[in-house]
């Protein structure tokens, strides 16, 4: 018996043993106790992630994958999670202790895989899994690249991303019409923010959205000052700011609005 991929859930299965590997070799397993692989089909990865010294759960949306698992993976049985991991609660399985994600991600979610991430970063120290590729591509892209943008940035302020291999369609059932790529995110030693959580989000997702104009004209609804206006900084376009200078313009956004 085996899953049929299923298109509204962005299924493709991947078939190759030795990718399959090669992804769950890219975690460090070190930090923590659990791993928790999104949408795991028929468990090519999981069976993997089962050899190394570490607690697997899945979470898994799709009833016949879950049967499947189940079945298959008695040992993991009670491990598996029949919710949708956007809109489930994840402290009800791992409470405060720190876990690690991996998957090979629809690439209809994976987007969001990420922002949900983001939202629980104290509990995820590493994250590693395969996207479509220009997608994996953003998340780790820097300043300067024509890719480089909101999901970069917000990532990366939080986060080391490094892209690590790509996949090509042909190791997919059904074959996706793009390539994959593998990425690893490693949360930073120092992962507070040195300005408002939600003011830096905000700026950012301001910036990009009109990323061919100065941020002295996509930021007018901020209100600055005349004198902040006057700020070099103002006369860039947002894809040609690092993390660390967006940090810094948050925090002259902070200082003007509280004159």
């Amino acid at each position: 018996m085996s899953v049929k991929a299923k298109k509204h859930l962005g299924q493709h299965f991947l078939t190759d043993e030795t990718i399959a590997e090669k992804i769950a070799d890219t975690l460090s397993f070190k930090g923590y106790k659990h791993v928790l692989e999104i949408g795991p089909g028929m468990g090519v990865l999981t069976k993997y992630l089962l050899k190394k010294d570490i607690t697997t759960h899945v979470i898994e949306i799709d009833t016949e994958s879950v049967a499947y698992l189940k079945n298959n993976y008695l040992n993991l049985a009670d491990r598996v999670i029949e919710k949708d991991f956007l809109k489930y609660d994840l402290k009800e399985v791992f409470h405060d202790e720190p876990f690690a994600i991996i998957g090979n991600f629809p690439y209809n979610i994976s987007t969001q895989i990420v922002f949900k991430t983001l939202e629980m970063r104290n509990q995820i120290p590493e994250f590693s899994g395969m996207f479509q590729k220009e997608v994996a591509q953003r998340i780790c892209s820097k300043e300067g690249s024509k890719v480089y943008g909101i999901l970069s940035v917000l990532t990366q302020a939080f986060y080391d991303a490094d892209y690590l291999f790509t996949v090509p369609p042909t190791v997919f059932n059904p074959l996706p019409k793009v390539e994959s790529g593998v990425l690893i995110l490693k949360r930073k030693e120092n992962f507070s923010l040195p300005c408002d959580e939600k003011l830096f989000f905000k700026v950012v997702k301001q910036a990009f959205q009109q990323r061919r104009k100065t941020l002295r004209n996509s930021l007018k609804t901020f209100n600055l000052s005349d004198n902040l206006k006057a700020n070099v900084i103002f006369d860039k376009r947002p894809e040609q700011l690092s993390v660390t200078a967006f940090l810094e313009l948050t925090q002259l956004i902070e200082t003007d609005e509280n004159d």
